[in-house]
């Protein structure tokens, strides 16, 4: 009896010590989630400023972007099992809205309709064997150029919005007026948030937002169109649901658009999980996932989804399944109910962000060789080329062309993959029919 009693207590032991662990890993991953929203909150503000200048609503684009995000993080968690968080994309919404909107003359409603035929056919790659033989077969020195050239065009406009840089009169950009009271909010934006990230404070972008705004409502310092956005008017909601206007599906103009953002989707979001990933076994679901909320957004009336960088610093919290993603999202629904204080947040406190997530973007040049020049060059080319003529599309054509003529210079075709003489051929074709518009 005493035997079975001992057998009996050590199970019990057993069990409250399982019990104890899943609580601890639960408990984990509840902090990781909270921690990854706290980081990627600032796009709540960031992402409606940016589509603010295709001409999307401000007030119901945020709604967009809490829902997309919400339902991306919920179908991350329970498909993927992944701690990795969905949101509108710093880049492709600068893509959807310099490039598509103000640069090819296009709609908001047509540029909807290029990101759901764009996320559409994002959906095939990533359902099929073509997700595989794309990350075998693309460089990875045109993947980093990727993404840190779509960060340095981030810094430019982050750098706009805080009007540190101008038009010049004698050169192509020149310093700002620094006596101004909204440049000198935004460099005291950068400062903060900059102490914050490097003092790794959890939410240190929200909190460098918070008290920026702050003190711009304390000396008076507001953007004239700065939007004002209550939870009523999520009953206007529908003014962009499912508004994509699919009219010049078959001109030029849609397919080139459609073609560069395919291409800005798949190789940014395979890039971001690539290297954020803690299991590598979870990628392929994840970018599926990732796929299918991108499609969503466009429905929703929001630029597409992508994997976050910022949902690195769920993982460094712990973060390993999906709970993680599965809280961020619902700290994405429930922030819809403070939105009402985003009419109080200046472009000069977003500024700061843009900035810096530019900033992180081109920490991917660490992955090329700069050794070896005919990696490096091309993608060289896209990361000055995206910025200098605020088109992605056009430093990805100028990079993927140049990448198989400069192995075939050096002897080194052996080198290129089936995937890189398409793509390489597809971008020509890009070049050519642009410059014939």
């Amino acid at each position: 009896m005493d035997k079975l009693q001992r057998e009996e207590a050590v199970a019990n032991k057993l069990r409250l010590s399982e019990a104890f662990r899943d609580k601890q890993l639960i408990k984990r991953e509840i902090i990781a989630g909270i921690t990854g929203f706290f980081a990627i909150s600032y796009i709540i503000i960031v992402n409606p400023m940016i589509l603010k200048d295709a001409g999307i609503p401000t007030g119901l684009s945020v709604f967009a972007t809490i829902i997309a995000s919400l339902i991306g993080c919920l179908i991350m968690g329970f498909w993927a099992n992944a701690p990795v968080i969905l949101t509108p994309g710093m880049g492709v919404n600068a893509f959807f809205t310099y490039t598509v909107v103000v640069a090819m003359g296009l709609s908001w409603q047509e540029a909807l309709a290029i990101s759901i035929v764009a996320s559409a056919i994002y959906v095939v790659i990533a359902f099929t064997r073509l997700s595989q033989i794309l990350a075998d077969g693309i460089p990875d020195a045109l993947k980093a150029g990727i993404t840190a050239g779509i960060g340095l065009f981030l810094v430019e406009i982050g750098l706009e919005k805080a009007q540190l840089i101008q038009a010049g009169k004698s050169s192509i950009l020149a310093l700002g007026d620094l006596t101004q009271p909204a440049t000198l909010l935004a460099m005291f934006g950068l400062l903060l948030t900059l102490f914050l990230y490097v003092r790794n404070v959890t939410g240190g972008f929200f909190i460098g937002i918070f008290v920026t705004s702050l003190l711009g409502i304390l000396f008076g310092i507001k953007d004239q169109t700065s939007p004002s956005v209550s939870l009523g008017d999520i009953g206007h909601y529908s003014k962009i649901l499912f508004k994509g206007n699919f009219n010049h599906l078959v001109s030029i103009t849609f397919v080139l658009a459609v073609f560069s953002m395919t291409m800005i989707l798949v190789f940014e979001s395979m890039g971001l999980l690539e290297g954020i990933m803690p299991n590598p076994k979870k990628f392929k679901r994840a970018f599926q996932a990732s796929s299918v909320t991108s499609l969503l957004s466009g429905a929703l009336g929001t630029s597409p989804t992508v994997a976050a960088a910022e949902s690195a610093s769920a993982i460094e919290s712990g973060g390993r399944t999906g709970i993680t993603a599965i809280v961020a999202g619902l700290m994405f629904g429930l922030s819809m109910f403070f939105i009402p204080l985003l009419s109080f947040v200046p472009q000069a406190a977003i500024a700061p962000v843009i900035i810096i997530t530019g900033a992180l973007m081109m920490n991917q040049l660490s992955r090329i060789n700069m050794f070896d020049f005919s990696d490096w060059f091309p993608a060289f080319l896209i990361v000055v080329l995206i910025p200098f003529t605020t088109s992605i599309s056009t430093g990805l054509a100028f990079g993927f062309v140049a990448y198989p003529i400069l192995k075939i210079a050096a002897g080194r075709a052996r080198e290129l993959t089936t995937a890189t003489y398409i793509l390489g051929g597809l971008f020509l074709c890009d070049l050519i029919l642009s410059a014939l518009l």
